[in-house]
C-alpha cells in the first residue's frame, strides 16, 4: 500500500492522535502544524462550526499548495441554550485549558437538576484544496454532563459527557471505542470514503 500525505490544519494533540488512529490503517500519513510553524492558522471567528472548519481548511490549503483538512467541533449543552458551541476550547477564557474549561461548565450547570443535563458532541469537518473546493462532513453524539470528571482518557470534555448507553463517561473509552462512536469519528468516516474513492486527492498516490 503505497503512504499517501494528509495535511490537518490542527495543532491539538489529541484531535491529531484520533485522527491518526482512524486514517493510518488506510495507508494515509496524517502531518499536524506542528511540523510546519511558518504556516499561519486561520482565525477561528466563524459563527458555526462549518464556518470555522472551512475557514482553518481553506487557509493551510492555500499555503501547503496541497488538499488539507480541518475539524472544528464543540460540545453543546441544551440547559446553556447551545453553548459553549464554538467557543468551546475557549469557554473559561482564551487561554483556558481543559481542566478550567471543565471547571467552568460544572459552575455554569450547577443549578441543573439530573435529567435536565442533556449535550451533545458535534464536529464538521472541512476538506479543502487549495483552489478553494471544499467538502464537508459531520458527526453528532448525544450525552449528558456528569456532576463530576470521570475516566483519564481523551480530552476536552470527555470527562463530564455521559454516555448512557455505555454506562460509561468519553474519557473512560479507549481512543478504538471512542473513534467508532464519536462525532469526530462519524465524520472521519466520511472522510475515508472519500480518500478511499478518490485518492488522487491526495500526494503519493
Amino acid at each position: 500500500m503505497s503512504v499517501r500525505k494528509l495535511i490537518v490544519a490542527t495543532g491539538n494533540a489529541g484531535k491529531l492522535r484520533e485522527i491518526r488512529q482512524k486514517l493510518t490503517p488506510f495507508g494515509i500519513e496524517v502531518e499536524g502544524l506542528e511540523s510546519h510553524p511558518e504556516w499561519v492558522p486561520a482565525v477561528e471567528d466563524g459563527e458555526t462550526f462549518a464556518a470555522n472548519a472551512r475557514k482553518k481548511a481553506l487557509a493551510i490549503a492555500r499555503q501547503s499548495g496541497t488538499v488539507c483538512l480541518a475539524d472544528d467541533s464543540g460540545l453543546t449543552v441544551e440547559a446553556l441554550e447551545g453553548r459553549p458551541g464554538v467557543y468551546s476550547a475557549r469557554f473559561a477564557g482564551e487561554d483556558a485549558d481543559d481542566a478550567r474549561n471543565n471547571a467552568f461548565l460544572l459552575e455554569q450547570l450547577a443549578h441543573v437538576p439530573a435529567g435536565q443535563r442533556q449535550g451533545a458532541f458535534c464536529c464538521v469537518m472541512a476538506l479543502c484544496s487549495p483552489e478553494g473546493q471544499c467538502r464537508l462532513f459531520e458527526g453528532r453524539l448525544e450525552g449528558e454532563i456528569l456532576f463530576s470528571p470521570r475516566g483519564q482518557e481523551g480530552f476536552g470534555y470527555d470527562p463530564l459527557f455521559w454516555l448512557a448507553a455505555r454506562n460509561c463517561s468519553m474519557a473512560e473509552l479507549s481512543l478504538e471505542e471512542k473513534n467508532l462512536i464519536s462525532h469526530r469519528g462519524q465524520a472521519l468516516a466520511q472522510v475515508v470514503l472519500v480518500l478511499s474513492e478518490q485518492p488522487q486527492l491526495l500526494p503519493g498516490a
